[in-house]
């Protein structure tokens, strides 16, 4: 059955990286290449303005393809689908051929193939856009772009959307543009997964948006990340920021941020054809999604990261009473960050809970964190306690925590001499020999540890 629908013209526009993680910067040396994929199926017979789909699509696109032969390193390539069998003979969903591989300066080429196609089958856009991930030969430095001009929609069955997920999690990025003449509603939303709809309405629209798409492609777009800070101006940084596909999630650049020789944020080369979500890794990491380019412009992509610091103090610890502090926002369970003692460590302005894992732990919560401040938190020093045990048994130590019994650490019953750094306060041991069989054996003994000194227990 012959596509019942009104002509559609869709622009699918996506830089593909295929190997690996993009770089921080751009390479300008990069080699670009460019696959038109076009529709020649039976639908492409059918007549708009002032004469046939296909021969107003081929002739525009001829155009265009004529006007890129002057760009350095520019390779174009040429797919065609529904090309090779004609509807009426039977459906064929395999129906789709590179027709032009890649090589600079091919314009002669493509045009005669263009010139040479007759319309003739059905529209397998699904099936097309996996095959078109094999078109681009190996290249470790090269930007790859799809352009699908069609007229229609799916046929055989497959799913676009799906295809193009597949796509991305294989490092291949499609970002859509879709221009349509008379586009209703429900086919747009066909669409939707792909990307970004225009509606044209004659042939100067479609070629006005073909020039659009094409400079898109090969036009320099810069961009800087700003880290504002509570005054909103963009001064924090020395902080990783990492760029994420916002629709397949996939890392496209990871790097630390950088103040140039003027003070502001570093200018980065980023491609405009993604959608952004930019996480800056803070302490909790800010994030923002759905960031987008203006293509050949210089980009501001913003996020809020006003900072302070937490220097945590505790002079009679050492190397050998190592002591670690749990960091967490105020109120909050997450633990965020675990900070050494004797050490600044810079924080997002707010709030903060602090965890020390001494013996028994000291918890100060409520801590505040404001812009390029450092908040002082001292940690009063340990005082020693030596146990020695006549013989092997199992105990405990307790604190006083208001009338309150809280166990703070386990005797170990295989070591008959312990030593334990604690905070100062009121203490208990309680102990038991192992061979005891009744309780009246147990022994307590009530100390106090202050700051810097030095008890012992005989058990």
């Amino acid at each position: 059955m012959l596509k019942q629908i009104r002509l559609l013209f869709t622009l699918v526009l996506g830089c593909m990286v295929l190997n690996g993680i993009a770089q921080t910067s751009f390479n300008r040396q990069a080699k670009t290449r460019i696959l038109f994929i076009y529709d020649a199926s039976n639908s492409m017979n059918g007549s708009w303005q002032k004469g046939k789909k296909h021969t107003v699509a081929q002739r525009l696109l001829s155009e265009t393809i004529d006007e890129m032969q002057s760009i350095p390193n520019l390779e174009t390539a040429l797919r065609v689908y529904g090309h090779q069998k004609y509807y009426r003979n039977g459906q064929d969903c395999n129906d789709t051929k590179l027709e032009v591989p890649f090589a600079a300066k091919n314009a002669a080429q493509i045009k005669s193939k263009l010139k040479s196609i007759n319309p003739k089958g059905t529209t397998p856009i699904a099936m097309t856009l996996e095959k078109s991930a094999d078109d681009f030969p190996p290249c470790s430095n090269c930007r790859n772009i799809i352009i699908l001009i069609t007229d229609g929609i799916e046929e055989c069955g497959g799913d676009p959307c799906a295809i193009s997920m597949k796509l991305q999690r294989q490092g291949i990025v499609l970002k859509p543009f879709v221009i349509g003449i008379g586009l209703d509603m429900n086919f747009k939303k066909s669409f939707e997964c792909l990307g970004t709809f225009y509606d044209a309405s004659d042939e100067a629209t479609f070629k006005k948006v073909l020039g659009i798409v094409v400079s898109q492609a090969l036009n320099e777009t810069s961009a800087q990340v700003n880290l504002i800070d509570a005054a909103k101006n963009p001064s924090e940084t020395d902080i990783p920021v990492s760029l994420y596909d916002h629709y397949s999630g996939r890392l496209l650049y990871h790097f630390m941020h950088t103040m140039n020789a003027k003070g502001k944020p570093d200018t980065l080369d980023l491609e405009a054809n993604y959608t952004y979500d930019l996480v800056a890794h803070t302490i909790p990491p800010v994030s923002v999604d759905s960031l987008t380019m203006i293509p050949g412009k210089h980009n501001l992509l913003g996020v809020d990261a006003p900072q302070g610091f937490i220097n945590i103090q505790a002079v009679g610890f050492n190397s050998r009473t190592p002591v670690q502090v749990v960091i967490r926002q105020h109120d909050k369970a997450e633990t965020i960050h675990v900070q050494e003692l004797n050490t600044t460590q810079k924080y997002l302005v707010g709030f903060y809970d602090l965890e020390f894992l001494t013996l028994p732990r000291v918890i100060l919560k409520d801590i505040a964190v404001s812009q390029s401040h450092t908040t002082k938190v001292d940690l009063p020093n340990p005082g020693l306690l030596s146990v020695t045990k006549k013989s092997k048994g199992s105990g405990s130590i307790f604190i006083d925590r208001n009338g309150k019994q809280e166990e703070v650490v386990k005797l170990d019953s295989n070591q008959p001499r312990e030593s334990f750094y604690l905070q100062p306060g009121d203490y208990m041991i309680v102990y038991r020999p192992n061979g005891a069989k009744s309780t009246s054996f147990n022994t307590q003994q009530k100390f106090t540890i202050q700051t810097g000194s030095s008890a012992s227990i005989n058990l």
